[in-house]
């Protein structure tokens, strides 16, 4: 799974990092950034609500584990 944050569209409500803290983070400028890029699966369900919780939809997913 490849996560993506489109740092243009990210306005840094920090949905995703109180949904998956262990995944994203708020960095000093208040944008979203992935701070695991590869997380264990047993993950993928928060993260997966990280991205629908977005407001701006500026998560994605993409690629596919091995």
């Amino acid at each position: 799974m490849e996560i993506h944050i489109d740092q243009h569209r990210c306005e840094g409500h920090a949905l995703c990092a109180s949904i998956a803290p262990t995944v994203f983070e708020v960095g000093a400028d208040d944008l979203s950034t992935v701070v695991d890029p590869n997380p264990p699966d047993d993950i993928e369900p928060k993260v997966r609500m990280a991205v629908d919780a977005c407001p701006t939809l500026a998560i994605s997913l993409g690629g596919s584990r091995s």
